[in-house]
C-alpha cells in the first residue's frame, strides 16, 4: 500500500509535459466553447488554470501557434486561433520539397484529391450554382486564356475558378481543404517547368466545359469535364518524371570511373 501512495504522489507532483499542457489548452477551449478570434486567459491564469508551468505553458502555446489552433499576437494575449490547414500545407510541402520524387507523389496525390472532392460533389454543386458565379467563371476562362495566350502563369486565375466553384456549398472545411491543396500545388508545381501548347487548349476547353456542364446542369458531362481538367495536370507530372529519369541516369553514367563530376537531377 506505501509504495503505491508514494507511486501516486510521485506522479501528481511530475511536472506537465509539453504535449499534456497542449491537449489541456485545446480541452480548455472546448469546454469554454472558445470561437477563432476568441481571447484565451493570460499565461500566469493559464498556468493556475492548468496547474502548470510557466515553461510548459509557453511552449506548448508556441505548439499550438504553429498549428493555427491558437495565436499569439505580440503586445496583445493569445487567442483561439482560425484552425486553418496551415500545418497541413507545411508538411505536404516541405514533404514534396524533400526530393524530385516526392514532388511526383505528393503532386499526384493532390490532383487525386482534388478531382475526388470535386467529381464526388459534383450534383450539390450543380444544384447550389447560380447565374451570377457562371458569369464570373466565364470570365475567369476567358482571363485564362487571354494569360495562356501571353505567356503568363495563370495559377492564381486557376485557383479563383476552383474555389468559386466550392464557394456556394458553404462548407468551411472543403474550402479550407481545396485551399491548401492549392497552397501545396502552387508550391511544388513550378518543378514542373513548361506547359505544352495542348496541355493550354486542353485546360481552357476543360474549364469551359465544367461551366457548359454546370449551366445545363448535366451531372455527367461535370464528371466528363473535371476528369478532362486534370489530364493535363498528370500529363505534366508523368513527362517530369520520365525528364527527371533521365536526369538521374546521365548522372549515374557521369559519375563512372574517370567520368568528370555529375550534375544533379531536378525536375
Amino acid at each position: 500500500m506505501a509504495d503505491s501512495s508514494r507511486g501516486r504522489s510521485g506522479a501528481s507532483a511530475r511536472p506537465l509535459r509539453r504535449h499534456e499542457v497542449a491537449e489541456r489548452i485545446k480541452r480548455y477551449i472546448i469546454d469554454n466553447r472558445l470561437r477563432p478570434g476568441d481571447p484565451l486567459p493570460s499565461e500566469g491564469e493559464l498556468c493556475e488554470a492548468l496547474a502548470a508551468s510557466r515553461s510548459s505553458v509557453r511552449e506548448a502555446v508556441k505548439t499550438l501557434d504553429a498549428l493555427d489552433i491558437v495565436e499569439v499576437r505580440h503586445g496583445h494575449g493569445t487567442f483561439v486561433g482560425r484552425l486553418s490547414m496551415s500545418a497541413l500545407v507545411e508538411g505536404l510541402t516541405f514533404r514534396g520539397l524533400l526530393s524530385p520524387e516526392d514532388d511526383f507523389k505528393v503532386l499526384e496525390e493532390l490532383v487525386d484529391v482534388r478531382e475526388v472532392l470535386e467529381r464526388g460533389m459534383a450534383q450539390r454543386i450543380l444544384d447550389t450554382l447560380h447565374a451570377d458565379h457562371l458569369t464570373e467563371l466565364d470570365a475567369l476562362v476567358d482571363e485564362m486564356e487571354a494569360g495562356l495566350a501571353a505567356g503568363r502563369e495563370v495559377i492564381t486565375i486557376d485557383r479563383r475558378f476552383h474555389a468559386l466553384l466550392v464557394e456556394p456549398l458553404k462548407n468551411d472545411l472543403i474550402s479550407q481543404f481545396s485551399s491548401a491543396c492549392w497552397d501545396v500545388y502552387g508550391i511544388v508545381a513550378p518543378h514542373l517547368q513548361v506547359i505544352t501548347k495542348q496541355d493550354e487548349i486542353d485546360t481552357v476547353n476543360a474549364h469551359r466545359a465544367v461551366v457548359a456542364a454546370v449551366r445545363g446542369s448535366d451531372a455527367a458531362a461535370f464528371d466528363r469535364a473535371v476528369e478532362a481538367h486534370y489530364r493535363p495536370a498528370r500529363r505534366r507530372i508523368a513527362a517530369a518524371r520520365e525528364r527527371n529519369a533521365k536526369a538521374a541516369a546521365v548522372a549515374g553514367a557521369g559519375s563512372a570511373p574517370g567520368a568528370g563530376p555529375a550534375p544533379a537531377a531536378r525536375l
